[in-house]
């Protein structure tokens, strides 16, 4: 107990240090919290979701998504992303939207590296990085606030305090690319390319597709007052092979990024 109290307690003090140091001008390498959002008029087809240009409300990326299919009792819906937003109306226009963002804490790297090489303090790097990553959740968290109250304002007299944000008591979900709700990391490609991501926030995809820097948060904004987070779990081949349809490429490549999802043996 006392060793976890140490540790909490000089990860306090080593954030108002970096706080301190990000307010100064004077310091090269500081902190700072980088991050872009945008909003796209929406329409589900099937269990994809169609995005629109904001302006022309011409056709452009699709989202693909995935939909549970085991471990599910009889009267329980199996759920899909493109569940959370409307299909087109009768005019064939959509009526819907969907959110994207990209945020992260940048600097925490060269910090980092010069705790390493210049002080030889391993631990106080360990515990830069660290903190960066807490900080950059709760970036996310609060642009999600932004989200819900401002920007889209879909609840605009949201009144929640600490422990219901914690609790996810706010309507509304942010699913995040290559975790339970969307197991597939190549969605964030996606992401980039209708957003300028690099450009605008400095936040980069790898070739493995994770996030650099690292200390860094994407996903989906979704305002439906039923939208909740699930785990998609093990899905079949029928659905690997219509997966593989709608995004134009083999099965083979598609059980090589699902393969923890897959619930049979390629």
């Amino acid at each position: 107990m006392f060793g976890n109290y140490k540790v909490f307690e000089e990860a306090k003090t080593w954030l108002n240090k970096l706080l301190k140091e990000s307010s100064d001008s004077s310091i090269k390498n500081k902190l700072r919290g980088n991050a872009i959002i945008s909003f796209f008029p929406a329409a589900s087809d099937g269990d994809d979701i169609q995005l629109y240009h904001p302006d022309t409300l011409s056709p452009t990326k699709k989202l693909h998504g995935l939909r549970q299919q085991s471990d599910k009792e009889h009267d329980q819906p199996c759920l899909c992303i493109s569940d959370f937003i409307k299909p087109l109306n009768f005019d064939g226009k959509p009526e819907d939207y969907v959110g994207l963002f990209v945020c992260g804490i940048l600097g925490a790297q060269e910090i980092a590296e010069n705790l390493e090489k210049k002080l030889m303090d391993d631990y106080a790097s360990i515990m830069v990085k660290a903190l960066a990553d807490r900080l950059a959740e709760a970036f996310a968290e609060w642009l999600h606030l932004q989200v819900r109250r401002n920007y889209w304002g879909y609840s605009k007299n949201e009144d929640l305090n600490a422990t219901d944000l914690i609790s996810i008591k706010y309507e509304g979900i942010r699913p995040a690319p290559g975790y339970p709700t969307q197991s597939d990391h190549r969605e964030k490609l996606t992401m980039w390319e209708i957003m300028p991501a690099e450009k605008e926030a400095g936040i980069i995809l790898t070739d493995s597709l994770a996030m650099h820097p690292a200390s860094s948060v994407s996903g989906l904004y979704f305002a439906h007052p039923q939208s909740e987070y699930f785990s998609l779990g093990k899905i079949d081949r029928d659905q690997v092979k219509d997966y593989a349809i709608r995004r134009g490429e083999s099965v083979e490549e598609v059980e090589r990024w699902l393969s923890p999802n897959l619930g049979y043996d390629a």
